[in-house]
């Protein structure tokens, strides 16, 4: 019996498309998504909360259209955002077009939500002449009428057999720019449904939980269904569907990538849940280093650790690490070694300034591999 590494996640092989300028699919890094819950028309607000999810790290940004003054804003907030904006479109097959005309890098779609096929045509012509990638966005919730009956229930085989049919309809219009989603709130079905799609198809996959609730239990849903799928090497871009602050969904996207290995962006912070041993306030440490350093976007591992039991062993695997000890004090390491016995009122300052220091020479490290 032959048994792979227990780290080697070996990701599905897959056909490549662009969200403007991010690829999807393929080789290409697995990409953080999120959604912003303003009114489209309301352009400040729309614009503001864009760069809030940027900033947090997301890759891409949808955002809904469902009116025509909606498709107006899209052009002013395109103009103003680096990130890829994806027009999410629902009925209206005119909103998708005025999308395309408006900048969007991609449209998300259910071609048979869109009406007849010259209408889907009409909607691949100016994804085709304005550079955009499409969706197919299948929820078990709104699956066709035709495939309920035929089916007797929102199953994966229903919604498989949902995205084909409009996989087919792209195709047939020789536009194989897209990616898939199948997504619903119970995760055995939203699993289910991602596996035998994945055997069905070499199209990009789109992952997402949708509908997960609330930001704890909405978490923990995504991170079980999400991280099956991935672990399974199944999955290019995902979006964590929290009703909580769209900057969370791309916190949390991150932080599901980030435990399998297959992104990693920020301070990785390793920390125990305390306990009678610890030798300082564990809990409340975090909380502030966390806070300390969100603005860190380079990879760096961080461990804080109460006591003795298992902190050297841990602080020995990380870039910084600080163990607690008694008498106000514990041991700060650098790189897996032990440096110098610190005190717990300096602690903060110390790590913080240890971690910047570290996240400066890890970017030059970076941009000076690039230049060469």
């Amino acid at each position: 019996m032959s048994i792979r590494p227990y780290r080697d996640i070996e990701r599905r092989p897959c056909k490549q498309i662009m969200v403007g300028s991010v690829p999807v699919g393929g080789d290409a890094p697995i990409s953080v998504q999120s959604m912003t819950n303003t009114l489209t028309r309301d352009v400040k607000a729309t614009i503001a909360q864009v760069l809030r999810i940027q900033e947090a790290g997301a890759d891409i940004v949808r955002i809904s259209v469902p009116e025509e003054e909606d498709a107006r804003a899209l052009k002013e907030i395109v103009a103003e955002v680096d990130v890829p904006i994806v027009a999410d479109i629902h009925f209206h097959y005119k909103r998708a077009i005025e999308a395309a005309e408006a900048g969007a890098a991609c449209l998300r779609i259910n071609p048979g939500n869109i009406g007849n096929r010259s209408r889907v045509a009409e909607v691949v012509k100016a994804a085709r002449d304005h550079g955009c990638s499409i969706r197919i966005g299948v929820n078990a919730g709104s699956l066709e009428r035709h495939l309920l009956e035929q089916f007797g229930e929102p199953c994966p085989e229903a919604m498989v057999a949902s995205a084909l049919e409009h996989a087919k309809f792209l195709e047939d219009e020789d536009f194989r720019e897209f990616k898939i989603s199948v997504k619903a709130s119970d995760v055995f079905l939203a699993v289910a449904a991602y596996m035998q799609l994945a055997e069905a198809c070499d199209y990009p996959l789109h992952l997402g939980v949708t509908e997960a609730g609330a930001t704890r239990p909405g978490t923990v849903k995504s991170a079980i269904g999400l991280g099956n799928l991935l672990w399974a090497g199944i999955g290019d871009t995902l979006r964590v569907s929290l009703s909580s602050d769209p900057v969370e969904e791309v916190k949390v996207g991150f932080e599901i990538l980030k435990s399998l290995g297959l992104r990693h962006r920020g301070v990785n912070i390793i920390s125990c849940p305390s306990c009678a041993r610890q030798g300082f306030d564990v809990i409340g440490m975090v909380g502030r280093l966390e806070e300390a350093l969100a603005h860190i976007h380079e990879p760096i591992t961080l461990s804080v650790i109460g006591c003795v039991v298992n902190g050297p062993g841990e602080a020995r695997e990380t870039d910084v690490g600080f163990t607690g000890g008694n008498a106000g004090a514990g041991m700060l390491y650098l790189n897996g070694a032990q440096v110098e016995k610190l005190t717990n009122d300096d602690m903060l300052a110390r790590l913080v300034a240890e971690v910047e220091e570290k996240a400066v020479q890890r970017a030059e490290a970076r941009l000076a591999g690039d230049g060469a």
